[in-house]
């Protein structure tokens, strides 16, 4: 699912997301900087391990959104072009959930325009994180599941 948009990518994937390849579609002669975000799973939320991650979405209007904060990005930031590309699924620990690349005249405003793409997507697009640990789930910024006590070990069979 690839809309384009002063030759700009957004896209919802399901399978590994092509860093090299975004940042080099964005990247052009009249350029001086790119700048990337790559959100990949860690191994511990809240202090517990995390197993793995399922992302969902409001596909059609998570992409409504994306395009609409690569125009927000063009209009306030004086950028060249945006790859904005989310995962979908269960992706495992280290795996990149979300890749951001921004190509921009001057650094400054790649910079800028990139640290802005992440902080709205996380605030506005309908991309939900559910966070898989060995005594259950829990959609992020959920409620966590009560941190298990100590279990008393097994007793031997009779």
């Amino acid at each position: 699912m690839a809309t384009l948009l002063h030759d700009d990518i957004y896209q919802l994937v399901r399978e590994p997301i092509d860093m090299v390849g975004l940042a080099r579609l964005v990247r052009a002669p009249e350029d001086g900087a790119i700048v990337t975000f790559d959100g990949f799973v860690r191994n511990q939320s809240h202090n517990r391990a995390t197993l793995y991650l399922d992302y969902e979405a409001y596909e059609s209007m998570a992409l409504v959104k994306m395009r609409e904060i690569g125009i927000q990005m063009h209009e306030k930031y004086g950028i060249h072009r945006v790859a904005m590309v989310h995962r979908l699924g269960r992706l495992e620990i280290g795996e990149t959930s979300v890749y951001i690349a921004v190509s921009a005249p001057h650094r400054g405003a790649a910079f800028d325009a990139c640290c802005f793409a992440i902080d709205t997507l996380k605030r506005t697009v309908p991309i939900w994180k559910k966070e898989h640990f060995e005594d259950g789930a829990v959609w992020a910024d959920g409620e966590l599941p009560p941190v298990p006590a100590e279990t008393p070990r097994a007793k031997p069979a009779s």
